[in-house]
C-alpha cells in the first residue's frame, strides 16, 4: 500500500511558531496516518551596504547574530519533535537555508510534492498566518490548520462547509480521501449569509455521499450575529466533527478566516483543525 506523506514546513526568522502547535500538528498527522516530511529553515540576511549605518551599528554583526539564531533553532526544533514516542519512526526532519524573504515561496513549493499539508496554527504569531496564506494559496494542496488544542484522534467524521462552489467541491474530495469507509460526513449550509442556488444543496450532498457508502447529515445554520467563521466552527463542533473543511477561497469573508484582517480575533481561537483546499 503507498505510504501518504504530509509536510510541515517550520520558519525560524525573526522568531518561530509554538511549540505545543507544532507537536499538536505532528501528533495529529501520525495519528491520520501519515509519514511526515518536516522542513525547517534557517535564513541567509544578504549584507546590508551602508557607511552611516555603519558608523552607528554593528551590521555585519547583527546579521551574523540573527543567523546563528535561525540555525540553533533549526537545532533545537528536531530535538523537540524527536522526543515524543509516538513520533519516532513516523517523522522525517530536514533543514534548508533561504535567502531572508524566501522562506513561504519556497514552502509552497515544497508542498506540492506531498498529499497534504499539516501546519501548526498559533493566532499569536503572525510567522503562522503568513506561511499559512502561502501554503494555502501557492501550493495547489489541501492544507490542514491545527491548533495548539487539538488532540490526536483516529478520523471517523468532518464537516464540510458547501455552498456548491468549485473549491467546496474541491475541499470535499480532499476531506473524504482522509475518511475510511462509511465514515460520517456533516454538510453545513449557512442560510443566511448569502444567496445560494436552491434551499436543498445540503441534502442534495448528503444523499450523493449516503449513496457513495458514507453516513452524511445535511445542517443548515444561521449566524445568529456571529462571523461566518465562529457560526461554522460552533456547528462543526456541535456535531461532533474532527474536522472542517472548507473552500480557501470561496469568497472574501472566508478568505478573511484564513488570513486574519476583519476575522483576526477568531483565528487567534481556532478551535478544532480546519481542511483549507484552494
Amino acid at each position: 500500500m503507498p505510504t501518504r506523506a504530509a509536510y510541515m514546513p517550520l520558519p525560524t526568522y525573526p522568531g518561530s511558531i509554538e511549540d505545543g502547535a507544532i507537536l499538536a500538528a505532528a501528533r495529529f498527522a501520525v495519528t491520520l496516518g501519515f509519514e511526515l516530511h518536516v522542513r525547517a529553515f534557517s535564513v541567509d540576511i544578504p549584507q546590508v551596504h551602508s557607511p552611516l549605518l555603519g558608523m552607528l551599528v554593528d551590521v555585519p554583526g547583527l546579521i551574523r547574530s540573527a543567523e546563528e539564531q535561525s540555525r540553533v533553532e533549526c537545532q533545537r526544533l528536531k530535538g523537540l519533535l524527536e522526543g515524543p514516542i509516538e513520533l519516532r519512526g513516523r517523522v522525517h526532519y530536514f533543514t534548508r537555508e533561504v535567502v531572508l524573504g524566501a522562506a513561504f515561496d519556497a514552502a509552497a513549493a515544497e508542498a506540492r510534492y506531498h498529499d497534504l499539508s499539516v501546519l501548526p496554527w498559533s493566532g499569536e504569531t503572525a510567522l503562522a498566518q503568513d506561511m499559512s496564506e502561502a501554503v494555502v494559496f501557492g501550493s495547489g494542496r489541501p492544507t490542514l490548520l491545527v491548533p495548539p488544542s487539538a488532540r490526536p484522534a483516529s478520523l471517523d467524521h468532518v464537516a464540510i462547509a458547501w455552498d456548491e462552489s468549485r473549491v467546496a467541491a474541491r475541499a470535499l474530495g480532499d476531506a473524504l480521501s482522509l475518511l475510511p469507509a462509511g465514515g460520517r460526513v456533516s454538510v453545513l449550509t449557512v442560510k443566511d449569509e448569502k444567496p445560494l442556488s436552491g434551499s436543498d444543496i445540503a441534502r442534495l450532498l448528503a444523499s450523493s455521499l449516503e449513496r457513495r457508502g458514507f453516513e452524511a447529515r445535511p445542517c443548515s445554520i444561521g449566524l445568529g450575529g456571529k462571523t461566518i467563521a465562529d457560526a461554522l466552527q460552533d456547528a462543526a463542533m456541535t456535531e461532533g466533527a474532527q474536522i472542517l473543511a472548507m473552500g480557501g477561497f470561496g469568497h472574501s469573508r472566508l478568505r478573511d478566516f484564513v488570513l486574519g484582517g476583519a476575522t483576526k480575533g477568531v483565528l487567534t481561537n481556532l478551535r478544532l483543525p480546519a481542511l483549507l483546499s484552494h
